[in-house]
């Protein structure tokens, strides 16, 4: 097997684990809080959406006239619960740039690796922590986000090190390992809390990403150069693919030309309002579901995640076919990335406008949620694989600054849902959540259709680079012997003709 196809699958699983950790909380949640038979939160907005609902027999296993009931949880509000979801996202943009940079000194294998693993294993104190302070709960979330905000922009190093140009959107599609990752961790946590309770969700999820860690450890490298095990061909047709005369030396980072790079905040911009449609449906989509469409705990774990097996689905469709346009020259570069952040901006937006529509209508319901977070997937062809197209050398920095604009939704969401929703479960409140979303995405979806573009920029071989002190010195002593080498020859010269 090719090393780069390896590469594909391991980085795919290391994204799956990342996303498993920042979400589980999300499902288990919605079995460690209390509900109270009769109250005003939950209980109305379910009787509500349970009297007009004519399909929740096929997607509930419970009978419509019953609804489990836990009264042995967490006694934490709409607020409270929303302060679990969001804290992840409270300094997860501080390691965004760093992330990036630390990628480019001590290589993405130990940044992505170390960091992905770290965080993950935060996961196994969770359960002692709730029990001891909600607080705590908060402040190790808070940190396990900080820790797990250097992955993803140090995964764009590795990718320009790896992967020809032409296979960029095949091999950014890995990312959507995290959809893939939500797919998995919903269902999976549903039946384990199920069956077992709700701790056993983040003892068996802290136990696969150890076992996640081993394995990359073991096979990845920084560069086809590094590798042990590739064969001399497809490490020559990489490194023939790739532009490194650029690379031979050290660059220093030109951060005004990033900076103030249009195209990158474009791209930055697009993020924004594809993260936050995302985000908030996979935040808050086992809440709704068990909230307002009033299904049991293991049917909300498979609905929770049914949509992202679809993003990720989507990610390596749109990839083949953006490959396929670029490979064939059927579309420029730009049109190619615009094409697929339309559809995971506002097509998504389009969708996320209709969910806010279907009121207790479960099926139509689920049928949007499935089909708006799968339009998502898109962003491994678009946003996420122009930023290589745009500078290759600094694609780990750029991505990093990219990921802390995305960052924003990451808290605000929730903060907006905790706000429309708090003691007022109904579905009225959550269509004007949707309403909030599917704005946000038509916005700055339409702002990249404008701006963007996806043509390498000037400052990517830009050297700024200045020679060393030592180097200077060398190079006067050079000047000064030529010199005077020069110096005397001329002296000869008129003494031989006197």
């Amino acid at each position: 097997m090719l090393a780069r196809n390896v590469l594909w699958y391991v980085t795919f699983a290391g994204f799956a684990i990342n996303y498993m950790h920042r979400i589980h909380i999300n499902i288990v949640l919605v079995g460690m809080v209390k509900t109270i038979r009769g109250s005003n939160t939950s209980a109305m907005a379910v009787s509500e959406c349970m009297r007009e609902n004519h399909y929740q027999n096929l997607l509930n296993s419970n009978s419509t006239t019953k609804r489990h009931v836990n009264e042995d949880g967490f006694e934490w509000d709409e607020q409270e619960q929303n302060q679990v979801l969001g804290s992840f996202y409270w300094l997860h943009w501080l390691t965004q740039i760093p992330g990036g940079m630390l990628a480019r000194r001590f290589g993405t294998k130990k940044i992505f690796g170390l960091a992905n693993f770290s965080g993950s294993l935060l996961t196994f104190a969770f359960p002692y922590i709730a029990y001891f302070d909600f607080r705590l709960l908060i402040f190790v979330r808070v940190l396990q986000g900080f820790i797990m905000g250097a992955v993803w922009p140090s995964m764009h190093h590795l990718t320009a090190h790896w992967i020809p140009p032409d296979e960029r959107s095949k091999f950014v599609s890995s990312y959507l390992g995290s959809s893939f990752g939500v797919a998995l961790t919903y269902p999976l946590c549903g039946y384990l809390m199920d069956m077992y309770g709700w701790t056993s969700a983040f003892h068996v999820t802290g136990a696969i990403a150890t076992v996640w860690f081993i394995c990359w450890w073991i096979l990845v490298y920084d560069s086809p150069a590094q590798h042990p095990w590739i064969t001399e061909t497809e490490r020559k047709y990489i490194e023939s693919s790739l532009d490194h005369s650029q690379n031979n030396r050290k660059m220093s980072v030109p951060w005004k030309d990033i900076l103030t790079s249009r195209p990158l905040w474009m791209v930055g911009f697009s993020q924004i309002g594809g993260i936050w449609g995302f985000y908030t449906l996979m935040t808050q989509a086992p809440t709704y579901f068990k909230n307002i469409l009033g299904m049991n705990i293991r049917t909300t774990g498979v609905l929770s995640g049914l949509p992202h097996l679809s993003r990720w689905l989507m990610s390596l469709s749109s990839a083949f076919v953006a490959d396929y346009l670029l490979r064939n020259n059927k579309m420029s570069r730009t049109n190619v990335r615009k094409l697929a952040t339309s559809v995971c901006t506002i097509f998504q937006g389009v969708l996320i406008l209709g969910l806010a529509f279907t009121g207790c209508n479960s099926l139509l319901a689920v049928i949007l949620v499935v089909a708006a977070t799968g339009a998502n997937g898109t962003v491994s062809s678009g946003p996420l694989a122009c930023i290589v197209d745009l500078s290759p050398n600094f694609a780990s920095i750029c991505l990093g600054i990219v990921g802390l604009m995305a960052n924003l939704p990451g808290f605000l969401s929730p903060l907006v849902v905790g706000y429309l929703t708090y003691q007022n479960q109904t579905a009225l409140q959550w269509q004007k959540v949707f309403f909030v979303t599917s704005g946000i995405l038509f916005f700055f979806g339409t702002l990249y259709m404008i701006y963007g573009e996806a043509n390498v920029q000037p400052w990517n071989n830009k050297l700024t680079e200045q020679p060393r002190a030592s180097e200077l010195d060398q190079l006067e002593k050079l000047n000064s012997k030529e010199s005077e080498k020069n110096s005397k020859e001329m002296t000869v010269i008129k003494n031989n003709n006197n």
